[in-house]
Parts: structure tokens; C-alpha cells; sequence
């Protein structure tokens, strides 16, 4: 995977495979979602700076162990716009309504890592 700097995009990081996008600007986008590597994902985010829309406290702790890098919780709301790319953690398993994880409870989860770029 290329370690260049993505020249006038934005990266963001999420705790979901939800793509946001603000309908009203852009009715019509494609998305293109790839699995990547752990070191694929410190690759992209050691060489940009990125926007952290992890919500949950655990998640970050555990973003910030597995990518060496400070992943702050923030509960923010973001759009995607036409170039910007998204470092996805997707857990392969569904949790219960309500119950929110601990680190611990996370490390043990099976999970993929998702790069989107909205095209």
C-alpha cells in the first residue's frame, strides 16, 4: 500500500462500515469499500492526519493499542465528500442492544479493518 501523504483528503476513523453522506450535496456517490491490513490502516494514518468519529471510550483505547497512535473518543457527526477515505473497524459479531464493551470485552471480538473512499 502506498505511504504517500493523500494530498486534499480527509481521513477519517470509525467504529462502523456506515459511509455518511450529506444526500442534500451529493445525490448520487459511489463508494468503494476494501478489507485492509493493520499495517495497511497505521500506513494511511501515521502519513495523514485523520478526524477520530470513534464514540465509544473502549474502542479508542483499543484503536490507540492496536495502531500505536492516539485515537481519541469523539461522538461527532461527519459527511463524507467526493475523495475522502475512511479507516473502518468492523466487528464480525452483531453485539446485544445496549450493552456497550469494555476493552477487555473488545479484544477478544473478531474483526475486520475497511478502507472506503468515496469516488
Amino acid at each position: 500500500m502506498e505511504s504517500e501523504k493523500l494530498i486534499g483528503r480527509k481521513v477519517y476513523l470509525l467504529n462502523t462500515l456506515i459511509v455518511p453522506i450529506n444526500f442534500d450535496k451529493h445525490p448520487n456517490v459511489e463508494v468503494k469499500l476494501t478489507r485492509i491490513t493493520l499495517e495497511e490502516a497505521k500506513q494511511i494514518l501515521q502519513h495523514n492526519s485523520f478526524v477520530s468519529a470513534i464514540g465509544h471510550e473502549a474502542t479508542a483505547k483499543l484503536l490507540t493499542q492496536l495502531l500505536n497512535l492516539n485515537v481519541p473518543a469523539s461522538r461527532i457527526s461527519v459527511y463524507f465528500e467526493p475523495g475522502d477515505i475512511g479507516i473502518h473497524l468492523f466487528l464480525k459479531t452483531r453485539i446485544p442492544e445496549g450493552k456497550i464493551l469494555s476493552e477487555a470485552e473488545l479484544k477478544n471480538l473478531d474483526f475486520w479493518l475497511v478502507k472506503s473512499q468515496v469516488l
